[in-house]
């Protein structure tokens, strides 16, 4: 049995000037030490990503971006690349995430591009996967995880998973403030971990699996103590420096 260091990831999404931002880090940086067991990662809007890099350079934090083109470079007006990101020190990218998916109309089959992309440029990916309402409501949940991990997983292989996270967030507990309950969320990343071991048991056993579904310092204990959730991928909570401290302290 592996043991999965827990991963707490904060998705700024589209949030924070310069001088937001830099108390923000700041905040982070000083309760870094209260943190035992999780790797913290920031994942702030392209232009804050040099800030973050600034701040938190020489800390036990990580920075990503929110995104990234499937081209290395070129005539793609207002996208940035993978290279681009790794070259801004950014060690992780978010890919696929439910927004991205609904309000830009990323298909499985670009996630799966996007996927290649961040490890062609040496980041990891944290590929997110997860069902809107009405899906849940008609028992789609499992089928239409199972078709976005299979659309990356056809891509590039089982084997690429090794180095990458997985992002369980469930549309219809984002920034609503419904919460799947600990059971419901155990229950898809049981599936996704046994979704994966059917390729290959080693790498299921390693994969670290997020719950992005509104994850509070309140809730973060008792979704993180399931056995098959390894940590979260945080929207809202992740702008308040404390809040998101305790979120990263959940596992310890």
């Amino acid at each position: 049995m592996s043991v999965r260091q827990p991963l707490v990831a904060g998705n700024w999404k589209m949030n924070g000037s310069q001088a937001e931002s830099a108390k923000l880090l700041a905040g982070i940086k000083q309760g870094l030490g209260s943190v035992k067991k999780a790797q913290v990662v920031v994942c702030p809007p392209f232009i804050l990503i040099p800030l973050a890099a600034k701040e938190l350079q020489g800390t036990s934090a990580a920075w990503g971006g929110q995104n990234l083109d499937t081209h290395k470079s070129g005539a793609y007006t207002g996208e940035v690349s993978g290279p681009m990101l790794k070259d801004a020190g950014c060690a992780y990218v978010i890919v696929g995430h439910s927004e991205r998916r609904a309000m830009y109309g990323e298909t499985d089959q670009v996630v799966a591009e996007k996927f290649k992309a961040a490890q062609e440029a040496g980041l990891i990916p944290i590929l997110c996967v997860g069902e809107l309402l009405a899906e849940r409501e008609a028992n789609q949940t499992e089928a239409v995880v199972a078709r976005q991990l299979d659309a990356v997983v056809n891509l590039v292989g089982v084997a690429a998973l090794a180095k990458s996270v997985v992002a369980y967030e469930p549309v219809w507990a984002i920034g609503t403030g419904k919460t799947a309950s600990p059971q419901q969320a155990q229950d898809v990343h049981r599936f996704i971990r046994a979704r994966v071991a059917g390729k290959d048991a080693k790498i299921a056993d390693n994969l670290k699996i997020l719950y992005g579904g509104s994850m509070k310092g309140s809730n973060a204990k008792e979704l993180i103590a399931q056995p098959d959730i390894d940590g979260g991928l945080i929207g809202g909570a992740s702008l308040v420096a404390e809040e998101f401290l305790t979120i990263c302290r959940a596992p310890d």
